[in-house]
């Protein structure tokens, strides 16, 4: 059985949230992490980290590695895949070069569709949105999606899929840091935080959370992508004083403005409360959308996130102390 963890109550300062985008999305958040630790500033003390999707994997590898370490992966020319049987996000697993502590550079930081399949995920997803009456229906269809993918998907692809994300992360253990990564309960709709004291192992926490096609089993309970819950999650830093969020899809929600799932409406709420928050974005959103999942775009990726977090390091500095 899966505990979920009571909400960050503000029990620290600084937050760190890093948001979902794919592949490219996971190589742009280590770079800008490493980007603004070059500029002086390092985000990887942040009292609380939150972790969705690509970004439960970029949280994962911080919390077990060095960010410069972990940048010079990104930069490693993608391996071509060995051809074999599909894993439960939807690519094969094949080999790639491995960064610190086994994490796979070449590969993605999201279980989704593959470079070819992204323009199909994002079609389908379009259509479940405008079926949903509202999040929690949303959240619904999406989880009995998932389940119908896993289903035939087979019964060996979780363990695939769990191979795969455990080569990307340089330590099995949680981060010391609290972290909290997030993912929606694929049976009943409803939104699931994990952390160290979850009875979660951290490689499954993060399989869950990046499940972004099939439905990833956690004992007797089935899981799906945590950006099902609201976008970046940022809200879930609620009660910290200084919030940075990092967001590779630049905040953009398929799903109606009124439902206030976008990160702009998570900001709001935010700010509302008393936090102090800074929103970080791509310079090229390009390198995201129908090209998140290519990991030849990795490397550039990764570099565009250096260059992004190299530059405002000088004006995040005051915010981040």
């Amino acid at each position: 059985m899966v505990t979920t963890p009571a909400p960050a109550t503000g029990s620290g300062e600084r937050a760190l949230v890093l948001g979902g985008g794919g592949s490219t999305g996971n190589a742009w958040l280590l770079g800008v992490v490493a980007g603004l630790l070059d500029g002086g500033v390092d985000v990887t003390g942040a009292d609380l980290v939150v972790g969705t999707s690509a970004g439960a994997t970029a949280a994962a590898q911080l919390g077990g590695a060095a960010a410069a370490e972990l940048y010079a992966a990104t930069l490693a020319p993608p391996v071509p895949p060995v051809p074999s049987a599909p894993r439960a996000g939807g690519a094969a697993p094949g080999r790639g070069a491995r960064g610190p502590g086994g994490s796979a550079a070449s590969r993605g930081g999201a279980g989704g569709p593959g470079p070819g399949g992204v323009a199909q995920h994002l079609a389908r997803r379009r259509a479940l949105v405008a079926a949903a009456a509202d999040p929690a229906d949303l959240r619904r269809r999406t989880g009995a999606d998932a389940l119908e993918r896993a289903a035939a998907a087979g019964p060996d692809a979780p363990g695939r899929w769990r191979a795969t994300v455990a080569a990307r992360l340089p330590r099995a253990a949680w981060p010391e840091r609290r972290t909290l990564l997030t993912a929606v309960d694929a049976h009943t709709g409803e939104p699931v935080v994990l952390d160290g004291s979850s009875g979660v192992e951290l490689v499954d926490a993060v399989a869950a959370s990046c499940a972004g096609g099939p439905a990833y089993p956690i004992g007797d309970r089935w899981y799906v992508d945590g950006a099902h819950r609201r976008g970046e999650n940022a809200d879930l830093a609620a009660g910290y004083g200084r919030v940075l969020v990092l967001a590779p899809l630049g905040g953009a929600s398929l799903t109606p403005a009124a439902w206030r799932l976008d990160l702009a409406a998570q900001v709001e709420d935010l700010r509302a409360a008393g936090s102090r928050v800074e929103v970080v974005v791509p310079d090229d959103p390009g390198l995201f959308g129908e090209r998140a999942m290519d990991p030849a775009l990795r490397p550039v990726a990764a570099r565009a996130g250096h260059d992004r977090g190299r530059a405002l390091a000088g004006r995040l500095a005051g915010f981040w102390g």
